[in-house]
């Protein structure tokens, strides 16, 4: 299992990047929350990992905080949650907000999340309900602090934005219209991704 890679951040392509670690390039697939608090290409970074094995694939989910991958780890154990939903669960809420919505067994918040249906939110409710009793007293992870970038071209960050919504599993009418709701000059295409998705949940 790889439990932690620490290196430079070579690529940045919502929701993936790659981490260069020793002259060999890591694709690590990130949650929305992880990446809005990425440093620039090419400075360091320490992501908590976790392995997921395929018989036609070995695919690395990366973190910023171990609460965060806790949390992963506790979703893909669910019964009919993979890797995927669990991180749209992640991309459209903080690792707090959804455990509040577990406590107040709020289905409306999950329903807004791509792949949750209302049977699915109200399954997921009541199964994280006792597993969530533990986070009440666990630490809460930082606040964000995201600073949108000088430089970045408009064109190219509204389509890492809408491609990352889309991987996410937004339909590209639904993802087009929530980039098109919150495009402002100079936003980065993090910052975009994170105002669509707050639009959308």
């Amino acid at each position: 299992m790889i439990g932690r890679l620490k290196g430079s951040l070579a690529e940045k392509q919502p929701p993936h990047l790659i981490l260069d670690v020793g002259g060999i390039g890591y694709e690590v697939e990130v949650p929305m929350t992880t990446l809005y608090r990425l440093p620039a290409v090419g400075q360091p970074v320490t992501l908590h990992t976790h392995l997921v094995v395929r018989e036609d694939a070995h695919l690395l989910y990366g973190f910023f905080e171990k609460r965060e991958r806790e949390l992963f780890r506790e979703l893909i154990r669910l019964n009919g949650v993979g890797p995927k939903l669990a991180l749209a669960l992640m991309s459209g809420l903080e690792v707090d907000e959804l455990v509040r919505c577990v406590q107040a067994q709020d289905t409306g918040v999950l329903v807004r999340i791509p792949g949750v249906g209302k049977k699915t939110a109200e399954r997921l409710l009541v199964e994280l309900k006792d597993r969530f009793k533990a986070w009440e007293s666990m630490p809460s992870i930082a606040p964000l602090v995201v600073e949108p970038r000088a430089g970045v071209a408009v064109s190219s960050a509204e389509s890492d934005a809408l491609s990352a919504l889309i991987a996410l599993g937004f339909k590209p009418q639904e993802a087009s219209k929530a980039v098109a709701a919150i495009k402002e000059e100079g936003l980065s295409s993090e910052e975009m991704i994170r105002r669509a998705l707050k639009g959308m949940v």
